[in-house]
């Protein structure tokens, strides 16, 4: 396809006005490698790798192009043919060695957690700064979070990998939510990371490993859905586990498809809502939260221009391309800070932190929170 009309949706595009950092022009330059029409040049990589992977082209193409897979299997093919960087090396081994082991991942948070206590972390940080941690979120001993009131529903939760770890307090907010809506919530023993972050980085191999072994996890369990709080883990589940299709929903479209009980108290806040755009995108979910959002009494919901345009995290995107994150973040940052908000909420971990990093950057008091956090303070 050569319409173009995916261009001025394209945060790349829009900070650069150049054709080969568009989702057109990178489709031309991974097939013409692919059919041995141009011979390929580690120079020309750059244009993949400053792809955000964001998938708002999808949202906008009138054909379906399925952009997210291109781009997922093109990012693999120049692994397997480009020369490593370090850092590159170094992003690879820490997803795989790392990320996809949750006890070492576990223990990294709470050596991270001790480094912060006596103000270390500076001499390691890069990229993004990391929130203030707290304890790592545990799943009750026994595996089940019971329903409040009655149960008509069974549901698995995915507790994931960073999420625990940088954001424990948005896993006890969903759960709760969970609870409250008449959910048992089950906690899968044994889960790991989905692998949305290695097939975002081109590792596919890791992502279909990680989806062999979780797979056999959960078809060890009885469970009406699988809930996730977090979107690109969300929009991975649904896009390369199939033996879950129909049955894997981000925590907003679960809570709106079952219904919340009345909330007990008022929550007077300004807020502005930022689409995580693994959930806007690719899952197409952007009613469902802005509707749990005014149904909290006292909450004034205002919007930005643009909620939907990517805040330049996209998982490790800016640690490895720091200079055009930084870029699209001080566009998202105008907009945000322009609302007048002072709170803003988005659903994914990557959008939260790097929000928030925009912000302090700006000396700005606006808050950033998950979703759940704000509708749990209702009750």
């Amino acid at each position: 396809m050569h319409c173009g009309l995916c261009l001025d949706a394209c945060p790349t595009f829009r900070v650069t006005g150049l054709e080969t950092e568009s989702p057109r022009g990178r489709i031309y330059l991974m097939t013409q490698w692919k059919r041995g029409q141009m011979t390929f040049d580690e120079k020309q990589v750059k244009h993949i790798d400053l792809c955000l992977g964001c998938r708002t082209c999808e949202a906008v193409c009138p054909s379906g192009v399925p952009y997210g897979r291109i781009i997922e299997a093109g990012r693999s093919e120049v692994e397997r043919m480009r020369r490593p960087t370090a850092k590159r090396w170094i992003a690879k081994t820490a997803l795989r060695q790392l990320v996809a082991h949750p006890r070492r991942l576990r223990a990294f948070g709470a050596m991270t957690r001790v480094a912060q206590a006596v103000r270390l972390t500076s001499v390691v940080s890069s990229g993004r700064q990391l929130p203030a941690l707290r304890a790592a979120f545990k799943p009750p001993a026994d595996g089940v979070a019971p329903a409040i009131g009655t149960r008509p529903y069974r549901v698995a939760f995915l507790v994931g990998c960073v999420m625990p770890i940088l954001y424990p307090q948005s896993h006890d907010a969903a759960v709760k939510l969970l609870q409250l809506a008449g959910c048992d919530v089950w906690f899968p023993q044994n889960e790991r990371c989905c692998g949305a972050l290695h097939a975002h980085n081109g590792d596919l191999q890791e992502a279909e490993r990680l989806r062999d072994y979780n797979s056999r996890v959960y078809a060890s369990g009885q469970f009406d859905a699988l809930v996730v709080d977090s979107a690109g883990c969300g929009s991975h589940l649904k896009d390369f586990y199939p033996e879950l299709k129909g049955r894997v929903k981000d925590l907003s479209e679960w809570l709106a498809e079952i219904g919340m009980p009345q909330p007990k108290r008022d929550v007077k806040v300004k807020v502005t809502y930022q689409d995580a755009c693994h959930l806007a995108h690719a899952q197409r979910i952007k009613k469902q939260p802005r509707e749990l959002i005014r149904s909290v009494p006292g909450v004034q919901l205002v919007e930005m221009r643009h909620p939907d345009i990517c805040c330049g995290a996209a998982g490790l995107y800016s640690t490895l391309e720091a200079q055009m994150s930084r870029r699209i973040l001080d566009e998202k940052i105008d907009d945000l800070t322009s609302t007048g908000a002072e709170l803003v909420v988005t659903a994914n971990p990557g959008c939260q932190m790097q929000l928030a990093a925009g912000l302090s950057a700006r000396g700005s008091q606006v808050r950033v929170e998950h979703v759940s956090e704000l509708l749990v303070r209702a009750y």
